[in-house]
């Protein structure tokens, strides 16, 4: 039996999670054909800190191997970049040259660090933080001993400051916002990190907004708003990411910030879609593994002939960041909801839950972690908690048995 031709564009968490989605509900369905620009196999960038920091190999975050590729009867074109998609005649070109043909095109392209816009941005010494290429990089800088200035105080730059550290390199971290992590933390919770990550090692600068990068021939320091200057021999942008969008724009499908796509993960042009952080939901994208593992999910399911229907996903943070054990999910704020709270500096830990008419709205768990996963899975369900409200804190045995 003829197989369909199915090419996914991208191969890293999202475009490995669909194939391996697919390939269980509908293994004699789809040939399908993996274009990937980095010359690898698909590897877990949420552990790209840990490579930093040493803690593992590359080979150790690859998440399958060649021979489960070519068990699955997966092609993966590795270290080839696609340059454009001719959707009316249904192909992908490569930079190479070679047309490969689609009747299904799945867009996984995920995002490209983003660098700040300022004067010197683009000297020798200069680095962002995105893949194992840019991991190697930085190991060097900290086994020279090497000053860093690592700009941004979200996730990516806490990460990059503390595998620096953790390979030798004299570390400050600056960050525009008043308080780390402010998409993820409330102020308490922020300040306690503050203290923790300051007492890894890594110097900390909140409120400081880059203006400059200068030097000779390559990075020597870098300029503040307020006029003030740090001396730096390598500077980080950690500033976010952007959507890798090209392809989708290029082939005229709609988009937002990045490719717009309905509840079935579906793009203006029926026969191609899109996942990870190159998608727009409903006027979202989503920068995390997560959400790109639940569209792949549905998308899986819908091209595996059965019903799915993706509604957006609850956004949940549960890593190690900068050593320390971090869990943001849901509303953490809780403006006008009821705050059930235990903190102690002294440990290193702070635990807020967000209620909202016995529901569980938000949760925030820094240093002691346990329950977290239990804690989204209510926080995703809705359920009333009456009968276990007094015990949720720390009632680990009540909260799985509730969830």
């Amino acid at each position: 039996m003829d197989r369909e031709s199915l090419v996914v564009v991208g191969a890293g968490m999202a475009a490995t999670r669909l194939v391996e989605e697919l390939t269980a509900q509908a293994p004699d369905r789809y040939a399908i054909r993996v274009i990937g620009e980095e010359p690898r196999l698909a590897y877990n960038r949420v552990l790209l800190s840990s490579a930093l920091a040493g803690e593992v190999t590359v080979a150790d975050i690859e998440l399958k191997p060649a021979q489960w590729w070519r068990e699955a009867g997966v092609d993966v074109l590795s270290g080839r970049k696609a340059v454009s998609v001719d959707a009316r005649e249904g192909v992908v070109l490569l930079e190479d040259g070679e047309r490969v043909p689609y009747s299904k095109l799945v867009l996984a392209t995920g995002s490209r660090a983003v660098r700040l816009g300022v004067e010197g941005a683009d000297l020798p010494g200069v680095h962002t933080f995105r893949d194992v290429d840019d991991a190697d990089a930085l190991s060097k800088l900290g086994a020279d001993g090497k000053k860093v200035l690592v700009i941004g105080g979200g996730l990516l730059g806490l990460e990059a400051a503390y595998g620096l550290v953790r390979r030798g390199a004299a570390v400050t971290l600056v960050h525009v916002m008043d308080r780390l992590m402010e998409r993820q933390l409330d102020e308490v919770g922020a300040a306690m990190l503050l203290r923790l990550v300051e007492a890894k090692g890594v110097r900390v600068r909140l409120g400081a907004s880059a203006s400059a990068i200068g030097g000779d021939s390559r990075v020597q320091w870098v300029e503040f708003a307020d006029g003030s200057r740090i001396e730096a021999d390598a500077v980080v942008f950690a500033v976010g990411v952007r959507p890798n969008v090209d392809l989708a724009v290029e082939a005229g499908l709609s988009m937002g910030r990045g490719v717009i796509v309905d509840d079935g993960l579906a793009t203006s042009d029926k026969g191609i879609f899109a996942i990870g952080e190159c998608a727009e939901h409903r006027g979202v994208c989503y920068g995390l593994v997560e959400p790109a593992y639940e569209q792949a999910r549905i998308l899986a399911r819908r091209l595996a002939g059965h019903e799915g229907a993706y509604a957006g996903s609850v956004v949940s943070t549960n890593l190690k960041v900068s050593g320390v054990h971090v869990f943001s999910a849901g509303d953490f704020i809780g403006a006008g909801a009821t705050h059930v709270l235990c903190k102690d500096p002294r440990m290193g830990v702070y635990r807020k839950l967000i209620l909202e008419d016995d529901r569980l709205k938000g949760a925030i768990l820094i240093g002691d972690t346990t329950g977290a996963l239990d804690y989204l899975r209510l926080i995703r369900s809705q359920q009333s908690l009456s009968a276990i409200r007094h015990e949720l804190m720390f009632g680990a045995a009540t909260l799985k048995e509730a969830a």
